[in-house]
């Protein structure tokens, strides 16, 4: 495993650069598993302010664009995260064999999952460039699809319920981290940051689009 440093010694030449590059990609299947928690864990959050958006579209229409966009890259690390797991498992990787595949619930889920998160972002983006004019044509398919996505990601964060709270402690707090591995946290970290930086930093560029959303008039008579 190309994620295994135990197997270079110190008195090698390429160890330091390989211990260097083991503390930012390495942690095999439990780095996956704890990095795709700790996005998760930070979308559920980015959704419920989404949700809470929802209750008074109106006045929070800005706050909503805004998460909106925010969200991309975070479910872009989220899909990398649970593909490269896929990947590796239907690819016959050994370690991740052994770890086995989600629950048969969850993998039956998984299809409708990344489908109804691309439409619900990909029509969100869609109405926000092409402005209100595509009000009738995109928002019901918004609106259909983030209702067919909200229930699907409920469930898939209900099968994940039980072991999410230890895949978030396992490298941060101090008693998980004695007894047990953190190799490549700083990595994991630095990508779930990085994901939520350029998410605000794409938010921030697209601030300019809002305006025909927020001085239309009459736009969301229906909420």
């Amino acid at each position: 495993m190309a994620f295994d440093q135990q197997t270079t010694t110190p008195h090698t030449s390429a160890y330091p650069a390989r211990s260097r590059a083991g503390r930012l990609a390495g942690g095999g299947t439990e780095g996956n598993e704890r990095l795709t928690a700790a996005t998760g864990a930070a979308l559920i959050v980015l959704l419920a302010v989404i949700g809470i958006t929802l209750l008074r579209l109106r006045p929070l229409l800005s706050v909503h664009l805004f998460v909106g966009m925010l969200l991309i890259p975070p479910v872009l690390l989220k899909l990398a995260s649970t593909g490269y797991r896929f990947v590796r498992y239907y690819t016959h990787d050994p370690v991740y064999r052994r770890k086995g595949p989600p629950a048969p619930a969850l993998r039956l889920m998984a299809p409708m999952v990344v489908l109804t998160t691309v439409v619900v972002l990909a029509s969100g983006v869609a109405l926000l460039f092409i402005g209100p004019s595509s009000r009738d044509t995109l928002l019901p398919i918004h609106k259909v699809s983030f209702i067919v996505w909200s229930l699907f990601f409920v469930l898939h964060v209900l099968g994940h319920l039980i072991e999410l709270p230890s895949a978030l402690r396992a490298d941060w707090d101090p008693a998980a981290r004695l007894s047990g591995d953190v190799t490549g946290r700083s990595g994991r970290a630095l990508s779930l940051a990085g994901a939520l930086v350029a998410g605000v930093v794409l938010a921030i560029l697209v601030i300019p689009e809002f305006g025909p959303w927020l001085h239309g008039s009459g736009l969301f008579h229906n909420h």
